[in-house]
Formats: C-alpha cells, sequence, structure tokens
C-alpha cells in the first residue's frame, strides 16, 4: 500500500503528529541532559512509568486515559531524583538507579496484583503509536509547546546550567528553577514517548538524536536544531518503513535514529582518513 494511502486514515494521521510532536520534544530535551550526563533520566523514568502504568491499570483506569493518570506519578518521580541529586550525598546516576529500581519493583508487584501482564500493560511496554488517542495527542502538542517555550525563555540559563552549573548559580541564574522545569518536562515527555516507542525503548529517543547531532561540532543552537531534524525524520521514517513492511513502529523509529548516528560516525571517519 502506498504511503499516501495510508495517510488517509486518521488514526494513521494522528499517529504521525503525534510521533513527531514527542519525538521533536525529546530531542531537544535529551541535548541538555546528554550534555549534563543524565541521559539515563530517560531509562530511569521509563522504568517508574512501568510501575505507574501498572498502579493506573489496578486502580481500573480506563485505557484512554492511563497515560494522563499516570503522568503526575512520573513528574513527582522525576522530581524525587532531582531532589536526591542536590542533597550532595547521591550522585546522578545512583538517583536515577534508585528510583527507577522502586520504580519497577513496584510495577512488578503490582501487576502481578491485577492478575499478570495483560494485553494493556505489554502495549506500554512495548509501544503502539497507531493506538495513540486524541487525548495523547493533545499532551503531546501541550509538551511540545511547553519545550519550545521553556528553551527560548530559558536558553540564556539553560546555556550556562548545561556547561557549568556552580558558574550559572553565581551569575544569578535561577538554576533550582530550570532544573525543576527541565525534570518535569522530561517526565512528561518520557510518559508520551512510551506510545511511540514503548517503555523498553523511550530513552532511546531521548539519547540518539542528541548524540549525533552532538558529532557534527555544531554551535548549540545549530545542534539544538539539528538533534531535533534528526528526530523528526527518524520519526517519520520510522513510521513510512514500518507500515510500508508490517514492522513494529516503535522499534523501527529507534533504528532509523541508530542509523543516522552510525552514517555521522562513519561519514566522520572517512573524512578523518582522507586527511
Amino acid at each position: 500500500m502506498v504511503f499516501a494511502e495510508i495517510l488517509k486514515f486518521e488514526f494513521v494521521q494522528r499517529a504521525l503528529v503525534t510521533g513527531l510532536l514527542i519525538g521533536f520534544s525529546c530531542s531537544l530535551l535529551g541535548v541538555f541532559l546528554v550534555l549534563r550526563r543524565l541521559s539515563l533520566i530517560g531509562d530511569g523514568l521509563a522504568h517508574v512509568t512501568f510501575g505507574s502504568v501498572a498502579a493506573v491499570i489496578l486502580l481500573g483506569f480506563s485505557p484512554l486515559y492511563v497515560t494522563l493518570a499516570a503522568l503526575p506519578l512520573v513528574v513527582l518521580s522525576s522530581l524525587a531524583i532531582l531532589h536526591l541529586t542536590r542533597s550532595r550525598r547521591i550522585h546522578g546516576d545512583a538517583a536515577i538507579g534508585i528510583v527507577s529500581s522502586v520504580g519497577i519493583a513496584l510495577g512488578v508487584i503490582m501487576a502481578s496484583v491485577s492478575g499478570g501482564y495483560n494485553a494493556d500493560l505489554l502495549s506500554y511496554l512495548f509501544g503502539n503509536i497507531l493506538t495513540a488517542t486524541q487525548a495523547e495527542l493533545f499532551l503531546s502538542l501541550f509538551i511540545f509547546c511547553a519545550v519550545i517555550l521553556f528553551v527560548i525563555f530559558f536558553y540564556p540559563g539553560l546555556f550556562a546550567l548545561t556547561f557549568d552549573e556552580e558558574l550559572a548559580k553565581s551569575i544569578g541564574v535561577k538554576t533550582n528553577l530550570i532544573n525543576i522545569i527541565l525534570m518535569a518536562l522530561t517526565a512528561a515527555a518520557v510518559v508520551s514517548a512510551m506510545k511511540i516507542a514503548g517503555i523498553m525503548l523511550v530513552s532511546a529517543l531521548l539519547i540518539l538524536p542528541p548524540v549525533t547531532a552532538l558529532q557534527l561540532s555544531l554551535t548549540f543552537k545549530k545542534t539544538l536544531i539539528t538533534s531535533a531534524l534528526v528526530a523528526v525524520f527518524s520519526v517519520a521514517g520510522g513510521m513510512l518503513f514500518s507500515f510500508v513492511f508490517n514492522m513494529p513502529s516503535g522499534a523501527t523509529i529507534v533504528i532509523f535514529n541508530a542509523l543516522f548516528l552510525f552514517v555521522v560516525l562513519l561519514t566522520k571517519k572517512v573524512i578523518q582518513a582522507r586527511r
């Protein structure tokens, strides 16, 4: 079936727009996280999302509202990671590990209590963007707008904070406020992205586009733009490929992200070899 014909279906249009919005949002946030060596927070929050989804399903929420119901729990978990990190007694990677391990453990317990890994829970583990609802589309749009506004209005502070938090604090940057907003938006993006790539692969959307862009040695603003473009082309290309060859959309999108990184690394190696 030709892709143009597939796009005539409303659920496909909704899935594509949702994927592009979340891919764009994750790629921008990911640049700040990767440079601050907090890239694994996506993986940690994904584990917390599993626990939150299991809890929401156990409480009997409709599958249509699982994402919205899980969002506050994951946002609170991201703030818990921030608090543990700021305590100075626990490093960022350890804080992520603590919160993620507790989240996954609670998820396993609640999944067992609710009757095992049913179809609803498994769909969130591995993702199925074609089931994205209208509410999830609006949530993706809200997160997209929030991320754009956050980057625009806090850009000087974000730039300073990303490369030297102590210096940023000394020159009057509101580091606590920026950190809280960054963590909350990351949590929201992770919850929304679980429909695209699934809980198991969601961290790839935060890591691969930024890492690809950072290989090009661009200015900071151009790195943000390039990261977003990589994410957008990966989502569009991955969905097209998955539709045509009947493959899982989430996994295909992640593979497309990885291919972009591979091509960039290979091109750099070839250029360096010719010098």
